[in-house]
C-alpha cells in the first residue's frame, strides 16, 4: 500500500467501497502538485492539465471506449435506455480512473453523490471534476503500468464476487415469458434441439401484481414443482427482483416495511410515494442495515422452492413518477389546451415529458434516515442499488453460507463487486451496441466487476440474424453470457430464426461450453488473486500501438479475442503484437489453426467463424461440449499450445457450487510444455482431486501439429513427456 496515498475531504459517509484500512495523509501537497483546487460553499472543482499523449481511462460503465478524452462523463446512476454516443449517464457509478501517458496515475473518488468529470469536452486539454459535496475520499494510485494501478486497486476494494460454475452457462432471458407453460416450452426447445443452457430467466410477470417475493398462482401454480421440473431438465430459473414494493394493505412485505420503517420517507417524514411497475411503491432505505438485513431474507421465500439466482433491477431507484412531476405535466397539459402551439411551446411540451421519469427534483425529495436525521438521496444516491444488492448477498449467505448464488444487477457502486456482477443495462440490437459492450467489458472489470456482460442480441428492437450471430460470438467470452429482450421485440432465442442461423448460434454456444474449463479457470485466477478476467491489449503489451486499440481484447492469460462488430463484414484488419495462432473457434475434425507473425493482418472471417488468437508461449485449455454445466466431462481436458520456447498453464478447477474455493483450485492440473531445438518436454502435474483421466494435446509448432493423448499412467509428479520433433505432423 506504500504506492497508495488517501486524502480526506470533511467527513465522509461510509460507503464501504474499500476493504483496506488506510491513514489519511495530513499534507495534501502531493495531491496539489497534479490537481488545481477550487471550493465553493457547497463543493469541490479539481482541475488537471492534461498533455497531448496522455490517455484516460476507467470509469467503467459509460458509453465511450478506452481513451475518454473528449467526453462529459456524470457519475449518478440513471435508468436511461437509450444508450447514445452522448449520454453521460448510465447505471453504474463507477469512480476509478486511470491517467497514463508521461506518467501513470490511478484515481478513485469515494463520494456516493454526483460528479461529473469533463475530460477535455469544454477545453481539450483540461480535465476537470465537478464534485457535488465536500465529504470524499481522494486516493492516488501510483504505478509503472494502468495494468499494475488496476490491481493495487483491487487490492483495495477487496476480492471480486464468485458466482456457481452453472452461471458461466448460457442463459436465455426475455421480458417476458408470460407463464409457465411458455417457459416449459423454451426449455424443452433447447434440450430437443441439443442447445446447451442452464438458466431461463423470470421477468416481472411471474410476480403476482408485480410484487416482490410473491408468484403468481393463476400462471405459475405448483410453483416449487415447477423450478423441479425445469431442474430435472437442467435448467434453472431466474427470477428478477425490483426495488420499489407495491403500496397494498396486507401484502406482507409492505406492511412490515412499513411497520419498522424501513421505508425512504418525504421531507415530512412519511414513507416516499413514487410510481413504478405495480404503481404506487415506497422504496427500502437500504442504507439502513436493519432494512438490508430484512430485505435480504425475504429472498428465502425464493430460495425455499429451490432458486438459486437472482438478478436485482430498477435499483437507481428507477421512478415513473411521482404526483408531484405528474400534477405538473397535467397542468401543463391543461394549460395548453385550445391554444396553438409553435415550435417553442411544441417542443417545451415533449421536453416535460421527457422530464417526468427519474427526475431529479425526484430525487432531492426522497430521503434517507440516518442517526436520527435525514439526507436526502441525491447525496447518497449512487449507493442504493449498490446495497439493495448488498442486502441481497448478505441475506443469501444467511440462508445458506456455503452455497454459492448467482446474483447480479443493474445499478452499482464500487465496493458492490463483492456482493454481485452486473449486467451492461438495457441495450439496443444496434451493431454500435455490440462494439459498446466490447470496449465495455474490460473497463467494468477494471472496477472489479468481472461477473459482467451484455444483453446479447441487444434488449431493445428487433435483432437480425447476423447481429445475433456476430454478437454471441463476443458475448461467449463475457463472463455472463445471457441472450436477454425485451417485450414487443422479436422473438430473440435461438431457435426463433431460420435454421441456417439456429445451427450457428447453437455451435458458438457449444463452442462456450467447450472454453468453460478454460474461462472458469481464469476467472478464478483473476478474482481470487485480484486481477482482471478480461483487458485491454496495454495490459498486455507496452508497445504504442497496443496502447490505443479497443477493439481487439485480452481474455484471460492465453488469448486475444477480436469480434466481428460491423454490419456484412466479412473479415477485419488485426493488429498482432507478437508472433500468434489464429483459431477459427470450429471444434469439429476440420480445425483450422494458422501462424500469425506479429504485425497487421486482414483476417477472413465467416459468418460461422468466431476469431480467437492464442499468445506466444501460452496454452488454451478446452473441453467437450454438453447440455449444461453439471453434465461437462470433467474426465477429458484438452490443451492448445502455441510454444516458441516454453508454455505453463494451471487448469484450475473446483466443485462450483460451495465456498470451498481457494488459490490452488484442488480439482485443476499443471502443464508446462518446453520447445527445445529437436524436441518438446512436456511435463504434467494433477490436482488430488482432480477427476481427469485423459487428456488430449495438440502443439502448434509453425504449420506443423504434434497431436498427443496421455492417460492417468502419464500423470505423475515431475515425469518428463519427451516428444521428438521428427514425429510432427503437417
Amino acid at each position: 500500500m506504500e504506492k497508495v496515498k488517501l486524502f480526506r475531504f470533511g467527513e465522509p459517509f461510509e460507503t464501504d467501497a474499500t476493504v483496506v484500512d488506510l491513514r489519511p495523509e495530513e499534507e495534501y501537497s502531493v495531491l496539489l502538485d497534479k490537481f488545481d483546487l477550487l471550493q465553493s460553499d457547497s463543493k469541490y472543482f479539481m482541475k488537471y492539465s492534461m498533455k497531448k499523449e496522455d490517455i484516460v481511462m476507467g470509469f467503467g460503465e459509460t458509453v465511450k471506449g478506452l481513451n475518454k478524452r473528449g467526453s462529459k462523463i456524470k457519475s449518478f446512476c440513471t435508468d436511461d435506455s437509450k444508450h447514445l454516443p452522448d449520454k453521460k449517464s448510465l447505471y453504474g457509478a463507477h469512480n476509478f480512473f486511470i491517467i497514463t501517458g508521461t506518467f501513470n496515475l490511478g484515481i478513485f473518488i469515494d463520494f456516493p453523490g454526483e460528479i461529473t468529470y469533463d475530460i477535455g469536452f469544454e477545453k481539450y486539454n483540461q480535465f476537470n471534476i465537478d464534485i457535488e459535496g465536500k465529504n470524499f475520499d481522494f486516493y492516488l494510485i501510483e504505478g509503472e503500468t494502468p495494468k499494475e494501478i488496476t490491481e493495487t486497486f483491487m487490492t483495495i476494494i477487496g476480492q471480486s464476487y464468485i458466482p456457481p460454475k452453472w452461471a458461466f452457462g448460457y442463459q436465455q432471458s426475455r421480458w417476458s415469458y408470460m407463464d409457465k407453460e411458455k417457459i416449459i416450452g423454451i426449455g424443452k426447445n433447447f434440450i430437443e434441439k441439443n442447445i446447451p443452457c442452464d438458466a431461463i430467466y423470470l421477468d416481472i410477470d411471474y410476480m403476482e401484481n408485480f410484487k416482490d417475493f410473491t408468484v403468481d398462482n393463476d400462471k405459475f401454480s405448483c410453483f416449487s414443482d415447477f423450478v423441479s421440473e425445469m431442474g430435472n431438465m437442467g435448467i434453472r430459473l431466474v427470477p428478477i427482483i425490483d426495488a420499489g414494493v407495491k403500496i397494498e394493505k396486507g401484502y406482507d412485505i409492505y406492511e412490515e416495511g412499513i411497520e419498522n420503517g424501513y421505508f425512504c420517507v418525504d421531507k415530512n417524514q412519511n414513507p416516499f410515494v413514487a410510481a413504478v411497475w405495480p404503481g404506487h411503491v415506497h422504496f427500502p432505505d437500504f442504507i439502513n442495515p436493519e432494512c438490508r438485513k430484512w430485505f435480504g431474507l425475504k429472498y428465502k421465500y425464493l430460495t425455499d422452492m429451490g432458486i438459486d439466482g437472482f438478478w436485482n433491477d430498477m435499483n437507481e431507484p428507477a421512478i415513473f413518477y411521482t404526483e408531484n412531476t405528474i400534477s405538473n405535466l397535467f397542468e401543463k397539459i391543461d394549460n395548453l389546451k385550445g391554444k396553438e402551439l409553435n415550435i417553442y411551446s411544441f417542443f417545451d411540451l415533449m421536453e416535460s415529458f421527457e422530464k417526468v421519469p427519474n427526475n431529479y427534483e425526484d430525487y432531492k425529495s426522497l430521503y434517507h434516515r440516518i442517526d436520527g436525521k435525514l439526507i436526502s438521496n441525491k447525496n447518497l444516491h449512487n449507493l442504493y442499488g449498490y446495497n439493495m444488492t448488498r442486502a441481497a448477498g448478505e441475506g443469501l449467505e444467511k440462508i445458506d453460507s456455503n452455497k454459492r448464488f448467482l446474483l447480479f444487477s443493474r445499478a452499482s457502486y464500487i465496493g458492490m463487486h463483492r456482493y454481485s456482477g452486473i449486467w451492461m443495462g438495457d441495450n439496443h440490437s444496434w451493431w454500435e451496441h455490440l462494439l459498446l459492450g466490447i470496449k465495455m467489458l474490460p473497463a467494468i472489470n477494471m472496477c472489479g466487476f468481472l461477473y459482467s456482460g451484455p444483453d446479447t442480441g441487444g434488449f431493445g428492437g428487433d435483432c437480425n440474424s447476423e447481429l445475433l450471430i456476430r454478437w454471441n460470438q463476443f458475448s461467449l467470452f463475457a463472463p455472463l453470457y445471457r441472450n436477454h429482450s425485451a417485450l414487443g421485440t422479436r422473438d430473440q432465442e435461438p431457435f426463433a430464426y431460420d435454421f441456417g442461423t439456429e445451427k450457428i448460434v447453437k455451435d458458438i454456444i457449444k463452442l462456450r461450453y467447450s472454453l468453460i474449463p478454460y474461462i472458469y479457470s481464469e476467472y478464478m485466477k483473476s478474482a481470487l488473486n485480484g486481477k482482471v478476467y478480461c483487458s485491454y491489449l496495454m495490459f498486455g503489451y507496452d508497445d504504442e500501438r497496443s496502447k490505443n486499440i479497443e477493439d481487439q481484447l485480452l481474455i484471460g492469460d492465453s488469448i486475444m479475442i477480436a469480434p466481428i462488430y460491423k454490419e456484412n463484414s466479412k473479415g477485419r484488419y488485426v493488429y498482432l503484437p507478437e508472433d500468434m495462432i489464429y483459431w477459427n473457434g470450429k471444434t469439429s475434425d476440420c480445425k483450422k489453426y494458422m501462424f500469425l507473425e506479429k504485425g497487421d493482418h486482414y483476417i477472413d472471417v465467416g459468418l460461422d467463424e468466431t476469431p480467437i488468437f492464442i499468445r506466444k508461449n501460452k496454452i488454451l485449455a478446452l473441453g467437450e461440449s454438453a447440455q449444461n454445466v453439471e453434465l461437462l466431462n470433467k474426465k477429458e481436458v484438452s490443451f492448445m499450445v502455441f510454444s516458441e520456447s516454453f508454455a505453463q498453464y494451471k487448469l484450475y478447477d473446483d466443485d462450483g457450487m460451495t465456498r470451498n474455493y481457494d488459490e490452488e483450485g484442488r480439482f485443476g492440473l499443471n502443464l508446462s510444455v518446453e520447445n527445445k531445438s529437436d524436441r518438446f518436454v512436456l511435463k504434467l502435474d494433477r490436482g488430488d482431486q482432480s477427476e481427469v483421466e485423459k487428456i488430449n494435446i495438440d502443439i502448434i509448432d509453425g504449420y506443423s501439429i504434434l497431436n498427443i493423448i496421455l492417460g492417468k499412467e502419464d500423470f505423475s509428479k515431475n515425469k518428463e513427456i519427451i516428444i521428438f520433433k521428427e514425429e510432427l505432423v503437417g
